[in-house]
């Protein structure tokens, strides 16, 4: 795996899109993990904030999350797990960002499922320091929306932005305390996978 152009990017400007960073076999693989796990009833509704101040927020997002767990990984999860070890090392090396572990969910948004504009790093808590969105959304047509709104200035949530289209095998990475983004209203279900890198 080639992880110059993340590194390249994430050193300037902070953000990047990777349309087919996983082949379609691979991102279909993990669409299936994410789909049966669903259908197993493993997800729950997300919510906002965090310990005790979490609560479910429809006014802010509508989406339902699963917790990734290496123990519990299927064949697919697992080898995106070994290539977020990969890319965490090569940050390490390449940007000294000192990152330690990483954590992410499976996401899904069903039809009407939006997550309005915030930032990846909660306030008072600076260990999330680059987002990695991987998408699993096999045959997205234009007009399925849910699409991801990522404003190119960092600290800013208005003036330039990037519309990434939710396509299957799909890598967004950028620096989770800086880029302010949202997730667009979906018109059928929308599957990701949503990580963080931490310090």
């Amino acid at each position: 795996m080639d992880t110059n152009p993340i590194l390249d990017a994430l050193a300037d400007p902070g953000w990047a899109v990777f349309p087919g960073f996983l082949s379609a076999d691979d991102a279909r693989a993990l669409a299936g993990e994410c789909a049966a796990r669903w259908d197993d009833g493993g997800f729950h509704r997300a919510g906002v904030g965090r310990g005790g101040s979490l609560a479910i927020r429809e006014d802010i997002r509508r989406d339902h999350v699963l917790w990734l767990d290496r123990d519990h990984a299927g064949p697919a999860l697992g080898r995106w797990l070994d290539t977020i070890d990969e890319m965490r090392a090569a940050m390490n090396r390449g940007l000294f960002l000192g990152l330690q572990e990483y954590e992410g969910h499976f996401a899904i948004y069903p039809e009407g499922g939006f997550y309005k504009a915030h930032l990846d790093r909660h306030q008072n808590t600076p260990h999330r320091l680059v987002t990695a969105i991987l998408y699993l959304n096999d045959g997205w047509q234009p007009g399925d929306g849910g699409e991801l709104k990522l404003w190119t200035t960092p600290g800013q949530a208005d003036g330039p932005f990037e519309l990434v289209e939710p396509r299957l095998g799909t890598l967004v990475v950028f620096r989770a305390g800086d880029f302010w983004h949202e997730v667009l209203p979906a018109a059928r279900t929308r599957m990701s996978i949503t990580g963080w890198f931490r310090n």
